[in-house]
């Protein structure tokens, strides 16, 4: 195999309690993860000289701060790999959107590198490794709809009942440090002890996302598109924002929704996936 085409789909937190602070200021959270049909694609190519190549350029980041490249490197530095590989990333998720994309583009990098490579590494040490690139990447290598406790790490598969969504994509960027650190962020949530989430309904009825309040405060077009949203189903931000969403039994739910959104609201209708589509690609 000299090549892979990998998808990296998005991520919708169904909710966000920030319980807690470190004392290295990382916040503590529970959050349930899970993913959609929906997201980027990176395309790895094989290369015998060792060099980890981006293809093309990702508007506003920089080489050395882009999550794949950065993914290929801690991998081929921990693995002692002497291959190189040419990354190409097809960029559908917004950034600063709280769906995971550059997370999820990581995740996909390391899962398509273990196979391309022929490394083998478990799903275990892929995870350990994918915490020193960002909170969310672990849960993309888990690979299954997850209760996500400490910095994001600490996770535990649950089962969710089948679902479609209807995700908006306001046109802002929200700045996740800015949120965390506002001063308006309660940080005292109650921890909850629920072992299983298929009564998806009940469990977005009991939860909230904490930092919703907060960006709505400071990004007043997310609360816009949560008040149209609102309208027709519970609306709820995912991650830090800006995206939000609202959950349907059906498509033809959902796509009638999406058919009546006002001129220059963008959006798209995905379904819930219980593993990730790269899931076997470690064991």
């Amino acid at each position: 195999m000299n090549e892979i085409s990998c998808p990296a789909p998005a991520k919708l937190n169904l909710f966000l309690h920030v319980v807690g602070r470190r004392a290295d200021g990382y916040h503590l959270l529970e959050t349930v993860f899970r993913f959609v049909d929906y997201g980027d694609t990176v395309r790895l190519s094989l290369r015998d000289d060792g060099c980890i190549v981006r293809v093309q350029a990702l508007e506003g980041v920089p080489e050395e701060q882009d999550l794949c490249v950065r993914a290929a490197r801690l991998l081929q530095q921990a693995g002692g790999v002497s291959l190189g590989v040419d990354i190409a990333l097809d960029k559908r998720l917004p950034m600063g959107g709280g769906l995971g994309g550059g997370s999820s583009d990581a995740a996909s990098v390391l899962l398509g590198l273990n196979r391309l490579w022929q490394l083998n590494w478990t799903r275990e040490r892929l995870q350990a490794l994918a915490l020193q690139l960002g909170a969310d990447v672990p849960v993309f290598v888990f690979g299954q709809s997850a209760f996500a406790q400490g910095i994001g790490e600490q996770l535990q598969a649950v089962r969710l009942a089948p679902a479609w969504y209807l995700v908006l994509v306001p046109p802002v960027h929200v700045s996740t440090p800015k949120i965390f650190a506002h001063q308006q962020l309660t940080r005292d949530s109650k921890t909850i002890r629920i072992t299983d989430f298929s009564e998806t309904e009940l469990l977005l009825s009991l939860t909230r996302n904490d930092l919703q309040s907060v960006v709505c405060a400071e990004y007043h077009v997310v609360a816009e598109y949560l008040a149209w949203l609102g309208q027709y189903a519970q609306a709820r931000m995912t991650g830090s924002g800006a995206c939000v969403f609202a959950m349907f039994d059906s498509e033809v739910e959902a796509q009638r929704i999406l058919a009546i959104m006002p001129n220059g609201m963008r959006g798209f209708v995905a379904q819930g996936m219980d593993k990730h589509p790269l899931y076997d690609l470690a064991k």
